[in-house]
């Protein structure tokens, strides 16, 4: 039975092996990202509010810089349980996928490919060495003077979902 769809198949096969490789290799990745936000609070108020928030996702204060108005937090970020099974299982299943294929052309190796998928605990050590890491946040803090009413002007870099989260607690508006 040699037809070109299992050919096809296997090359498909691995195409995919190489993406979810990627895929977690992706996993991570930094995303740190610059965000300028807005506070209709002065910035007395308005720092005080961002240090407890801080204070609370077990960041610590690392440096201050008084000239230019700007706070670096420092935090270790915990790898996640639930993303490191997930990796583990999608690796395993990816593994079994390309076992199935290679089994079709090559009976006599599937039992050795078959054995891979012990190896997939392997994705999910990878992230969870990877990903544990000491994670800094900068905020630069502004005050703006518009229409009366004092409000502050706050740029941040931090991780994305950091960033996100801040925004939705504090529930500070887009800046420009």
């Amino acid at each position: 039975m040699d037809t070109p769809i299992l050919p096809s198949t296997l090359l498909l096969t691995l195409l995919l092996s190489v993406g979810l490789f990627f895929f977690i290799r992706a996993s991570t990745k930094d995303r740190t990202e610059t965000a300028h936000l807005v506070s209709e609070q002065d910035e007395a108020a308005f720092m005080s509010q961002l240090r407890e928030y801080f204070r609370s996702r077990s960041y610590r204060v690392a440096a201050v810089d008084r000239e230019q108005n700007q706070v670096t937090f420092e935090g270790n970020v915990r790898p996640s349980w639930f993303l490191a099974i997930f990796l583990t299982l999608l690796s395993a299943t990816g593994i079994v996928c390309l076992s199935l294929v290679v089994y079709l052309l090559f009976p006599s190796f599937s039992s050795l490919i078959l054995a891979m998928v012990l190896l997939s605990p392997l994705s999910g050590v990878f992230y969870w060495k990877k990903s544990g890491r000491l994670e800094k946040v900068l905020l630069k803090v502004e005050t703006t003077q518009s229409e009366q009413t004092p409000s502050s002007k706050v740029t941040v870099v931090a991780h994305r979902d950091e960033l996100t989260e801040l925004r939705r607690t504090l529930q500070l508006k887009a800046g420009k």
